[in-house]
């Protein structure tokens, strides 16, 4: 096996595996929060239906979403260090998108908890919109690592 010149050396294709691995866990939650809380918008507060919601987003943020973003800053910020992409530009673009993203999880998480507590905004065209925003973060960062347009 070849060496590679980084820290990480030999283990650099795991941590990048881990990497892609956890993106995708990462990725497959922010797409189905969204849209479950979209369908949690037509539930009643307080019925039997809204704590169903509930429940399925607390599950997917505790279990699957949040772990996996850490996961992701994680062995990213390893791989980052590691081959030293601080000055790239295409890695800074990727690295502001992701950092959006992470934002994007935030509000997420706080829209999930406000709608625990009963809250319905006037519309759901709003969380529509929002659902394509993971879509939206993934073409870009993905053109940005295999492309590298600049």
């Amino acid at each position: 096996m070849t060496t590679m010149m980084g820290f990480l050396g030999n283990a650099y294709p795991w941590v990048k595996a881990a990497h892609v691995i956890f993106v995708i866990f990462w990725m497959a939650g922010l797409f189905m929060l969204p849209r479950f809380f979209i369908y949690h918008h037509a539930a009643a507060p307080g019925s039997a239906e809204d704590r169903a919601w509930i429940e399925r987003e607390r599950r997917l943020r505790s279990i699957i979403i949040t772990p996996a973003m850490i996961l992701v800053w994680l062995f990213g910020l390893m791989l980052a260090f590691d081959q030293a992409l601080w000055g790239v530009h295409w890695f800074q673009a990727k690295f502001a998108t992701v950092f959006l993203l992470s934002g994007f999880h935030g509000w997420a998480v706080g829209y999930g908890r406000r709608m625990a507590a009963g809250y319905r905004a006037p519309s759901d065209k709003a969380l529509r919109f929002m659902n394509e925003i993971p879509g939206i973060a993934t073409a870009v960062i993905v053109i940005l690592v295999i492309v590298r347009p600049f």
